[in-house]
């Protein structure tokens, strides 16, 4: 950083960095992680790319729908290139990990500078010292299995809420998924460097640490201790102070009856769990690679229900998987009706080049799928919509995370269980606990006013 911090400085005015990061909590965590480099290395920030010095992009390849914006903000940025031929522009994440990606990359936007993916953040510095000084184009694409740089700036904004990376990489290679691919193997963090980490955020005076991983179940698989995820969390929960801790991914193969019971031993692990069972079918589940069945879904949840009366239970669902049919989907349908999950996150399935479900056979008309979409939302917003008008009347414990856009409920908050509330009170609520008595719902949201800060 030292180098690329001494070629800013001989600058009469402060380089600006633009930075835009697509796709989940992990690469919003990497983005910060990039930022807090730019920031040492002398940069501040703009949101307007034709004044930018840096354009940096953080992206995505989850889905294609995800690309095509990428692609389309690449083709934008030969504008902003044209008139500030100095400019650096910059494609990280995972998208830009994707060898076809690079080579597309390489022959159509010839205006990039730096490609590099989520392996090689921590090489950050060094690339961009390289594409300063050599004038070239420069790709880090490499397969080497990423290394844990716990010496890394991040740049948070807010003070209230914060994502700690606990692991990296993957190994479970579902067929549908591109991330061990792009990620690599997993990687755990040392169990004190984390908590070290935890601990410093909580002093700083943040509310809400939510842990992350593609996999946080198997956390610690890798360094041969012994030490697992709930051993993590219960050490994470000794930290004093008022703060809730959150975790996402979950993988159901590796959820454990420790897990739920250290979870519901804790006085800040929130009574909260995202545990995505992708498929109502069990031919369905093989087929996609997941490990467990129906019947073994079922089984963790009612434990989980029994040691966590009070549990928010969430998941996530791919719908009109190849070969899929319509009486498999609606086993789906049924486990939704049979679970009352409290909110879904639902997805029509979209092929990835590079995964083995991009191979299969895949007969069934979008129009098709779109029916069995609609089917499942209707059945899961109906269920959404119930568990959120039971909390009318009651008072409810909530983090005031900020302004909301709605003008008649000004700030937006959000439960233990993580429901979206949207409430009237003051903006001096902001970063607070405050308690809020629920007056209305509809099927994504609580209504209310704040009643005291506690």
């Amino acid at each position: 950083m030292d180098k690329v911090r001494a070629l800013h400085e001989r600058r009469t005015t402060k380089p600006l960095a633009y930075v835009h990061t697509y796709g989940c909590q992990q690469n919003v965590a990497d983005g910060e992680r990039l930022m807090g480099m730019l920031r040492e290395m002398g940069c501040e920030f703009t949101d307007d790319t034709k004044r930018a010095d840096i354009v940096l992009m953080n992206t995505c390849a989850i889905r294609e729908n995800a690309e095509k914006t990428v692609y389309g903000m690449l083709g934008q940025l030969t504008h902003t290139k044209a008139a500030n031929p100095d400019q650096i522009i910059c494609l990280c994440g995972c998208m830009a990990q994707q060898p076809r990606v690079a080579e597309k990359v390489k022959t159509s936007y010839r205006h990039v500078d730096l490609v590099l993916g989520p392996q090689a953040e921590w090489r950050f510095p060094e690339l961009l010292y390289r594409a300063y000084t050599e004038r070239g184009r420069v790709f880090s694409i490499d397969d080497e299995p990423g290394r844990i740089a716990e010496d890394i700036p991040v740049y948070r904004v807010g003070g209230v809420s914060a994502w700690v990376s606990i692991m990296y990489g993957c190994n479970n290679f579902c067929s549908y998924c591109i991330v061990p691919y792009v990620r690599g193997r997993e990687r755990s963090r040392e169990p004190e460097q984390i908590v070290r980490e935890v601990r410093e955020l909580v002093a700083a005076g943040y509310k809400e640490i939510t842990l992350l991983g593609q996999n946080v179940n198997s956390y610690g698989k890798d360094l041969g201790t012994g030490y697992d995820f709930a051993d993590l969390l219960a050490e994470i929960d000794r930290i004093d102070g008022d703060y809730w801790v959150r975790f996402m991914s979950s993988q159901p193969k590796d959820a454990t009856p420790k897990l739920f019971d250290t979870m519901a031993a804790s006085r800040h692990v929130t009574h909260q769990l995202h545990l995505p069972v992708q498929s109502g079918n069990d031919r369905v589940l093989r087929a996609m690679n997941r490990p467990y069945t129906r019947a073994g879904y079922l089984e963790l949840i009612r434990y989980a229900r029994r040691v966590m009366p009070d549990l928010v239970l969430t998941s996530d669902i791919i719908i009109g998987f190849p070969g899929e049919t319509e009486a498999e989907a609606m086993d789906t349908v049924s486990l939704i009706n049979e679970v009352h999950f409290d909110a879904l996150f639902t997805f029509i399935f979209s092929p990835r080049p590079g995964t083995p479900a991009a191979k299969l056979d895949d007969p069934t008309p979008h129009e098709e799928k779109q029916k069995w979409f609609d089917a499942l939302c209707n059945a899961q917003n109906a269920i959404s919509a119930e568990k959120h008008a039971a909390y009318i009347g009651r008072t409810v414990r909530v983090l005031v995370e900020g302004e909301s856009d709605d003008a008649d409920w000004p700030l937006s908050a959000r439960t233990e269980g993580n429901r979206l509330v949207r409430m009237k009170g003051d903006k001096s609520l902001i970063g607070t606990f405050t308690t809020a008595k629920i007056s209305g719902s509809n099927t994504w949201a609580l209504y209310g006013a704040a009643e005291e800060t506690i």
